[in-house]
Order: structure tokens, then C-alpha cells, then sequence
């Protein structure tokens, strides 16, 4: 049983932004402060990349843990309301990550999919993003791929 009437959480859903929010954001400021340019929301690349660094031949996505199923991550829960409904949602979007992340890569594109969970953490934690968007030999990255479970979050 849900805890809010349905209005309110009609409303509560309705007010999740699916760009600009605040973990893209966060990783938008840090390229941009050491340099890089990018484009944004790129219409013409499958999925509409979170960030695309055209000189870097690079599409970041910031994925959300609960929207997107991060694999093991505490912040993928379950609603225990409409378990059908929710279940085919996630199975939606986990199959549509998937495809557009195939299709990116046949195009010749790297792709870096970044997490809700690891983007909390300090600036000092995404350093790394620095130094692998111009000299990475993998095309595909997905990060942090086994958060931990610490009680001051991943």
C-alpha cells in the first residue's frame, strides 16, 4: 500500500526530469572545468546520449540506479505497489539501454555509462574520467560496476 494518496504521488512522478538532472549536471561542471566540450541530448545518436564527446568519439549516459536497474546497487529497489506494472517498466527500459548501447557501438562510438551512485560520491571520486575519455582502449565502460555497501552510501 502506497503511503501518499495517488495525486500526490501522480504528482511526485511527474516531477522527475529525465535531463539536466543533478548527477548529469555534476558530471557536465567536471568535464567542462578541465577542458572538454561536448554536446548535449545529440537527437541524431540512438538513446540521446546524456553527454557526446564528438572529438573523443564518446556518448556518456548517467543512468539512474532505480530507472535504469543498476546491477546489484541498493538504490534499484522494487516498489511493492503495482509489481507488474513496475516490472515491465524496468524490463522497457533495461532492453531499450541495450539496444541503443548495441547500436552506438556498430557505429563505431564508445560508450561510458555512468551511475547514479558512483556520481554521489566526491569529484575527487570521478578523477578517473578525466584521464580515460582521451586514452581508452575499451569501448564500452559501465560504472561503478560493483558499488558497495557502506552506511554513509556507495
Amino acid at each position: 500500500m502506497d503511503k501518499v494518496s495517488t495525486e500526490v504521488r501522480s504528482r511526485m512522478m511527474a516531477s522527475i526530469r529525465g535531463s539536466n538532472t543533478t548527477p548529469e549536471m555534476k558530471v557536465r561542471k567536471l568535464l567542462h572545468r578541465h577542458g572538454f566540450r561536448y554536446q548535449l541530448h545529440s537527437r541524431n545518436l540512438p538513446g540521446r546520449p546524456d553527454v557526446v564527446l564528438a572529438r573523443y568519439r564518446l556518448c556518456i549516459f548517467i543512468h539512474g540506479c532505480f530507472w535504469h536497474r543498476h546491477p546489484g546497487c541498493k538504490y534499484a529497489t522494487n516498489p511493492s505497489s503495482r509489481e507488474n506494472f513496475w516490472q515491465s517498466k524496468f524490463e522497457q527500459n533495461m532492453n531499450r539501454d541495450t539496444r541503443n548501447r548495441n547500436e552506438l557501438l556498430q557505429q563505431g562510438w564508445r560508450v561510458f555509462e555512468l551511475w547514479e551512485c558512483g556520481i554521489r560520491k566526491p569529484d575527487s571520486e570521478l578523477t578517473w574520467l578525466l584521464d580515460t575519455v582521451p586514452d581508452c582502449e575499451q569501448r564500452y565502460i559501465s560504472w561503478p560496476s560493483f558499488p558497495n555497501e557502506s552506511p554513509n552510501g556507495p
